[in-house]
């Protein structure tokens, strides 16, 4: 669907708000690379992260399988009323997602694939190379960004992120990072989370970081 097209569902200001007050406090490094991004792709990526957070908080909401379950298909069946012609229902992220999925024209089999491989975590472990290349992909579609080589950067950077210290999250990150001279610019908002898997860094040097990186075009 076209960003232009004037028909399309906006999302009430206070459901952006709620989505924005979310991922700052609960995803911090995500949030401050998802600033760089233009608006409303902005709004989008905040939103994505946003719905990430909650199908990631399955687990710790409930230890029973069943309602980890019944939790995940509320989620399915929000989505596909998001993505459908109607008011989505009413909750902000779920609203905000209405917005971004019409906006930006994302599939609901898109969104459902990230769904799923969050129920996999229910009984076992997660793939974290599933998960993070759905979300990437979700990303990297509401950038407007489709060639080869950013799209393999943002899977290895999402899969990374979800990844514990170790050689293969640092072999992930190696790899994206030998595409930065290939990847859409427009990528980056996505890409540099990736200073946050290197060394640590404080919370007052942490936004220095990013915006210095952003301006240079690194991650």
């Amino acid at each position: 669907m076209s960003e232009s097209q004037p028909n399309s569902y906006r999302a009430a200001e206070a459901s952006h708000r709620y989505v924005l007050d979310l991922v700052r406090d609960a995803d911090r490094d995500r949030f401050l690379g998802a600033l760089f991004a233009p608006e409303p792709r902005r709004r989008g990526l905040l939103t994505l992260l946003a719905f990430d957070y909650e199908l990631a908080r399955t687990r710790s909401v409930t230890r029973e399988p069943m309602l980890a379950r019944i939790r995940l298909e509320w989620w399915r069946e929000a989505m596909a009323e998001a993505a459908g012609g109607g008011k989505p229902r009413a909750q902000p992220i779920v609203e905000a997602l209405g917005e971004t999925i019409r906006r930006h024209g994302l599939s609901l089999e898109s969104l459902v694939e990230l769904i799923d491989a969050r129920e996999e975590e229910i009984e076992g472990p997660l793939d974290v190379m599933r998960a993070g290349h759905a979300l990437a992909d979700l990303e990297l579609a509401v950038l407007g960004v489709e060639d080869a080589p950013s799209r393999q950067a943002a899977h290895a950077v999402g899969a990374a992120w979800l990844m514990g210290e170790g050689l293969e999250r640092d072999q992930l990150v190696g790899d994206a990072r030998a595409l930065r001279r290939k990847v859409d610019p427009a990528a980056l908002p996505i890409l540099l989370p990736a200073i946050s898997l290197g060394k640590p860094m404080g919370p007052l040097r942490r936004p220095l970081a990013y915006w210095w990186a952003a301006r240079r075009g690194r991650y």
